[in-house]
């Protein structure tokens, strides 16, 4: 175990939930230890608030990239105006981010990623968990994050990245869920595995910079792209 603080609350204890299943194991070709990581990112919470590991190395991310070393409520308290767009509840972090006045939740099906409906440079900051791996066209899906928000605005967000992999498209595969298994509704349909080469996508989309900032390696990473 890491000595591994919750970047929420403070708290040093944390719980751990099994979150894969052996379908889902078997559909991503994982091996046992890359199981045990992408295990730990989906179900390790803190024991205190709630938090979930990906949710931390997002929050994380975003205080990194805004200069904060505290806490996440002491970025809310720095950034109290930032206008936020949310794409799907970001996790556990939504609870926070849904305190800062000028954050906008947009949820699937009601939101097209690859067609927001939000005008260009409008955005401060946009925030996704997890989600991208269900759009159909994700570098789309990115040319619209990076549409929305302003100059040198921030696009932080998490995917489920095998490392030891590359990305791959699941087009012409079953159908693969992130759900309640055995199937999940037809938005937790995945599109795209990811793997070591993730950041490509960032460029592909025309982002000027692709940090890729680490929590804990490899069970938490979170990428921050912005454009210049």
């Amino acid at each position: 175990m890491s000595d591994l603080r919750c970047v929420c609350c403070g708290s040093r204890s944390f719980t751990q939930r099994p979150a894969l299943w052996p379908k889902l194991i078997e559909e991503w070709q994982l091996s046992e230890e890359e199981a045990a990581y992408i295990d730990r990112q989906q179900g390790l919470h803190c024991t205190r608030c709630g938090a979930s590991l990906r949710s931390l190395a997002l929050a994380h991310a975003i205080m990194k990239v805004y200069g904060t070393t505290s806490l996440f409520p002491v970025f809310m308290l720095r950034h109290p105006l930032l206008k936020v767009l949310e794409i799907n509840r970001a996790g556990t972090l939504h609870r926070f981010l849904r305190r800062m006045p000028r954050t906008k939740l947009m949820s699937f099906p009601d939101i097209d990623m690859m067609a927001l409906p939000f005008d260009d440079a409008s955005m401060d900051l946009v925030v996704h968990s997890d989600t991208l791996e269900h759009v159909p066209d994700p570098v789309q899906g990115l040319r619209e994050c990076f549409r929305v928000v302003r100059p040198r605005g921030w696009v932080c967000f998490t995917i489920p990245v095998v490392v030891g992999q590359l990305t791959r498209t699941r087009a012409g595969k079953p159908p693969s869920y992130h759900g309640v298994p055995p199937e999940g509704t037809p938005d937790c349909l995945v599109q795209t595995e990811y793997g070591a080469d993730m950041w490509t996508q960032v460029m592909e989309a025309g982002g000027g910079e692709c940090r890729i900032i680490r929590l804990e390696f490899p069970a938490a990473l979170a990428i921050a792209a912005r454009k210049f």
